[in-house]
């Protein structure tokens, strides 16, 4: 059975988030909240992790995951990205938006688009999920939490844990989320392309 923890969503206690943390360094799975609905995470390195992540969401091996940060500064190791790109991207983080990179030799072969070799990413502004990333000092990898078969986001924790209890390490709970998912842009080529229009106003892509 999965540990259940209950984080402010607006001051979350570093005990809990410490605790989190030392979860994910130790290879399992979470379930936290995001902009956009809950989501699952785990590390970059953790092959097994992502493994279970997959069987999950039933996912097959062209699902492109995210990598979460806290801020554009790792941005550079992970990813290619000219100046233009760049300024767009400091001037709409964190928020709702979800960008697709041209990924670096960093990135694990099973984490990008296996055609396209590219990333996604984003910065959150949820304040638990910011306080997690600064705790554990490295990007998440993460894909939105939608179960076989739902087309939004799992929204409500205590279902998560009902529905999910026996298969993940842990489940935060921040309350109840908002389930519009976020904006998606590909900044890969020279113009930014509009992907899916979601919870980030799209019109600085535009």
């Amino acid at each position: 059975m999965s540990q259940y923890f209950y984080i402010h969503p607006e001051n979350p206690q570093p005990r809990l988030i410490n605790q989190a943390v030392e979860l994910l360094r130790k290879g399992q799975v979470i379930v936290y909240p995001t902009d956009s609905g809950y989501a699952l995470g785990c590390r970059l390195e953790e092959k097994n992790a992502m493994e279970r992540i997959c069987r999950i969401r039933q996912l097959d091996s062209n699902h492109n995951f995210t990598l979460v940060c806290r801020d554009l500064s790792e941005l550079s190791t992970y990813a290619h990205v000219d100046n233009a790109a760049f300024r767009l991207m400091k001037n709409n983080t964190p928020g709702n938006y979800t960008f697709i990179l041209k990924a670096t030799k960093e990135v694990p072969r099973r984490l990008m688009s296996e055609k396209r070799k590219t990333i996604g990413l984003r910065v959150p502004s949820n304040p638990i999920a910011i306080a997690l990333l600064e705790a554990l000092g490295e990007p998440l990898m993460s894909t939105t939490l939608m179960l076989p078969g739902n087309d939004f986001a799992e929204s409500d924790p205590e279902d998560i844990k009902d529905h999910l209890g026996k298969v993940v390490d842990l489940v935060i709970d921040g309350g109840s989320l908002g389930q519009q998912p976020t904006t998606v842009v590909d900044l890969t080529e020279a113009a930014p392309e509009v992907v899916r229009e979601g919870a980030g106003d799209p019109t600085p892509f535009l």
